[in-house]
Order: structure tokens, then sequence, then C-alpha cells
């Protein structure tokens, strides 16, 4: 794949190096269930290598396995179990409250706040109270296991994903080997920082629906807004080789499902939004890519840029379609959100619910879909962790390589 003009150049005097490769694990809520699935496919490849992601970058709900992923370096395989376990037996209630009372309560708050212009009560921070996720994550995090990852020489780097609200800014929060310095470029950033719950937190703040949680003297949100280039952390860490699990069918559709033209409802132009937020960055990032690494083919003694294959894996079915089969498993309190932002639910509301269903009957089901999409792409995966060419992709499902 190609890699971003901001990267730092590599010496044609630099002795041969295996290739430094990077896992990046982007946003995308519930739909991030389909991730395990790959790892986990991966992990049975891999039976008796080492952690192979020298470098990991999560954004969103990916920077949750990549905490996990980052902190037990050490045991990755392990790790991988303990995300299975707990993507496995997902309830929404661990993540946001959805009962009865929390739901009048939120919504009576917002309208004693709209009524009376913010005298009587100030607006919300949120739609969704997130306490059960960070309550969930301090128990199955470890995030000063990170540190000693890098240390005991079994990472080079992590990173977490997040957007100032202050600046504008996308920040590539990063805990990683010494050398490694900061960066700045126009919109993205990269810090060096001890990672820690709070950047978790503030990765996966999705606007409106969580709360943006401050670090330092900012406040942050999530991590794929203003992301322009999500692939830019991974490559100016040292990645050579980037393998992208994404959380969107390549084939998903707009609004409409098919269905006769109709106004969308204001829960169909949210999941177009968080479509748009999670997915669009990523594609057109590799098409940077690819225009970068054929100008260093047609021009292999330019020293400012440098070569980078890339590989992403996708679902090969729309997580649209499998949401859909799961209404029926949400809580009534999600149930009753969701028809107030999108009216009939089987009809209008599967965009919305494939991120906000955080239920074990979906994510099973996109955990299954996950591992059986990265084990018929096994050739492809295979060859791109050893530094090898990748086959060619033609009819592979869900892969998208640049090279």
């Amino acid at each position: 794949m190609g890699m971003a003009a901001d990267a730092p150049a590599a010496s044609s005097e630099d002795p041969p190096r295996r290739p430094v490769v990077a896992l990046v694990l982007t946003g995308g809520g519930a739909r991030s269930a389909y991730q395990i699935g790959v790892l986990r496919a991966l992990a049975q490849m891999l039976p008796r290598a080492r952690n192979p992601f020298q470098i990991i970058v999560g954004t969103s709900a990916g920077a949750v396995a990549a905490s996990v992923l980052a902190a037990q370096a050490h045991v990755w395989r392990q790790a991988i179990v303990g995300l299975e376990r707990v993507w496995s037996n997902f309830r929404t209630e661990q993540v946001f409250y959805v009962d009865s009372p929390h739901m009048v309560r939120s919504g009576l708050h917002w309208i004693l706040s709209l009524l009376s212009g913010g005298l009587v009560l100030s607006p919300p921070k949120s739609l969704l109270d997130t306490s059960p996720l960070r309550a969930l994550l301090g128990v199955e995090v470890d995030c000063s296991g990170i540190r000693r990852s890098i240390e005991r020489g079994h990472l080079r780097a992590c990173a977490l994903c997040a957007t100032s609200y202050a600046s504008g800014q996308s920040v590539a929060f990063f805990d990683g080997l010494t050398q490694l310095p900061e960066w700045s470029r126009v919109q993205h950033v990269g810090r060096r920082a001890e990672l820690t719950l709070d950047h978790i937190m503030a990765s996966v703040a999705i606007p409106l629906l969580f709360a943006p949680m401050r670090l330092g003297s900012e406040y942050f949100g999530d991590g794929s807004m203003r992301q322009l280039n999500p692939l830019s952390p991974a490559i100016h860490l040292g990645a050579d080789r980037l393998l992208i699990l994404g959380v969107s069918s390549q084939q998903g559709s707009g609004v409409d499902g098919g269905r006769p033209p109709s106004m969308p409802t204001p829960g169909e132009v949210f999941g177009f939004m968080l479509d748009t937020l999670f997915t669009d960055q990523i594609y057109g990032d590799l098409e940077h890519i690819d225009r970068i690494n054929q100008l260093v083919r047609a021009a292999p003694e330019t020293r400012a840029v440098r070569h980078i294959e890339t590989l992403m894996i996708c679902p090969s079915v729309d997580p649209n379609e499998l949401a859909a089969r799961h209404i029926a498993d949400l809580p009534r309190g999600l149930r009753a959100l969701l028809r107030v932002f999108g009216g009939r639910l089987e009809v209008s509301g599967q965009q919305l619910t494939s991120y906000l269903a955080f239920e074990a009957p979906y994510t099973r089901e996109l955990i299954g879909l996950g591992f059986r999409d990265a084990m018929r792409s096994r050739e492809a995966l295979l060859a791109f962790m050893s530094g090898e060419p990748p086959p060619a992709l033609a009819g592979a499902p869900g892969l998208t390589q640049v090279s």
C-alpha cells in the first residue's frame, strides 16, 4: 500500500528487515464484534507465533480491543479469548443505561432544559449515560499493561485516537519506544501519553450519544471525527504493513434499504452519519496510499515517502441485515428510543440499531461472520502477516488490498 506523504522516509542504505505490521481497529459501536471474529481466526492461523502486531492503533470502539491486545501483548491469544468472552455475552446495560427510570429521567431532563431555555436545568451532557461501560472497562482493561508490553519488547507502540473539541484536531495518544517522536500535521497530531481508561472513554465518546471526556485542559470526543487520515498514526509509528479491520460492508447501501423513496427519519439520518463517521475516511486514505505507492514505484529514488502495504477485511454481509434479525432481542428501553428516532424498527431502524445493539445474539453473529470471512481469506492473511506478497484477491469476500 502506499504511504502518507508525512511519514518518515526510509533510507536506501537501511539493511533489510522484517516488515513492521500494524493492526488498525476502526470504530463501529456494536459492529466491532466483527473484529473479534477476525482476530479469533488469526489466533487460530498463527498458533505458535509471538504477538504478530508490533503496532496497535484503535479508534472509538476499536480503542477498547486495541487496549486489551496491547496490555496483554505477551499473551495475545489469551487476550483475544477474553475479548470474545465479553463480546459474546454482551448486554446493552453493560454499555449504557436503558432501563425505564433512566430513560424517563433523561427524557424529562431534555424537555425541562428545552422549555426553560436552560434556566431550570442545564442541557444534558449526552443522550446516554455510559457509566456502565466505564465500570466494565475498569475491570476488563489493565491500561498499565501497555507500558509493560513496550518495556518488555512485546510491542513497539499503541495509539488511541480521539478528537479535541477545543482545537478540532484528531489526536493520536500513543505510548511506545522512546525513539518514536511526536508529530504535528494539518488537523492531526500525535501526543505521547501514559494511556489510561480516560483515553479509551474519550475515543469512544460518540457525539451527542456519549458525553465528552476531559483530558488535561481539553474535552475530547469520538476519534473518528475529523480523522481525515485514519491510517496515518500507524505509519508515523513505523509500520510497513497495515492490517485494517473494518465494520461496514463494501456493498452497504444508503438509508432507504431498497424501499420506495421516502423522507429519511432522524434515526436513519443519524445511522447514515455514523456510517460516514466510521467508514468513509478509511477508503479515502486507502486511495491516497495507493497514489503514493504508484509514485514510489514510478520514482524509486524518492526519499520523502516510503511504500506501505495494506490489507483491509470487512464484513461480507451488511451488518444492517444482521441487526434486523435481532430487534426483538433489544431491551425495551432501547427499542423505545430507536422508535422515537426512527419510527418502525423493522423498516427504518436497522442502520442505527446495528451500532447500538450491544446484545449477545447480535454480537455472536458478527463474531461468527468475522471468523468465517477471515478463514475464507486465510491464504491472503497468512502471506500478508509473514511479509510475503499477498496472492490475488479476486473474489475474496470483504478484502481490499493496496500494494
